[in-house]
């Protein structure tokens, strides 16, 4: 029988709100925190919620012959935990299967193993130690950003 590995990715960026020339030096707070919160709060509820509930039947269908890969960065999972925490609620029960894998990566979703190897290393260990905190798990497997990947790259962790 042929084995297939699913891999589900989730990153949401912060959102900026609209900064004008004559905010600088009076507005230091960069973020649109009604645009983050109506973004996530919507995809969650149509896209993630529905897709962790769906796994879920899944493993209690198939148990051990089921299992998934999630890579969420840690700027989707501040958000995420803000926002609807109740879908960090089914992450914790997908982890608690023991079916579901959660890799590592960069923390906000960096391009940083492409210039800086010290600060994709910083990153990619916050990450893994946010899984580790949340879900009881240590990351073994690292997703770099956008599945980037070099020799030069690997060699870094």
């Amino acid at each position: 029988m042929k084995s297939v590995c699913f891999y589900f990715k989730i990153h949401q960026p912060y959102r900026l709100k609209r900064y004008r020339f004559f905010d600088i030096g009076n507005d230091h707070y960069y973020y649109d925190d009604f645009a983050n919160d109506d973004i996530v709060t919507r995809i969650a509820q149509t896209s993630y919620m529905p897709m962790a509930q769906t796994l879920l039947d899944m493993i209690k269908e198939y148990g051990n012959e089921f299992k998934c890969s999630i890579s969420i960065s840690g700027t989707a999972f501040e958000q995420l935990q803000m926002y609807v925490p109740e879908f960090i609620d089914l992450l914790k029960k997908l982890a608690d299967t023991g079916n579901v894998e959660f890799l590592a990566e960069t923390y906000s979703h960096s391009l940083a193993s492409l210039e800086d190897p010290e600060e994709f290393i910083r990153e990619v260990k916050a990450h893994s130690d946010l899984i580790f905190r949340q879900f009881g798990q240590r990351p073994s497997v690292i997703c770099n950003t956008e599945l980037i990947f070099d020799d030069d790259i690997a060699m870094l962790m």
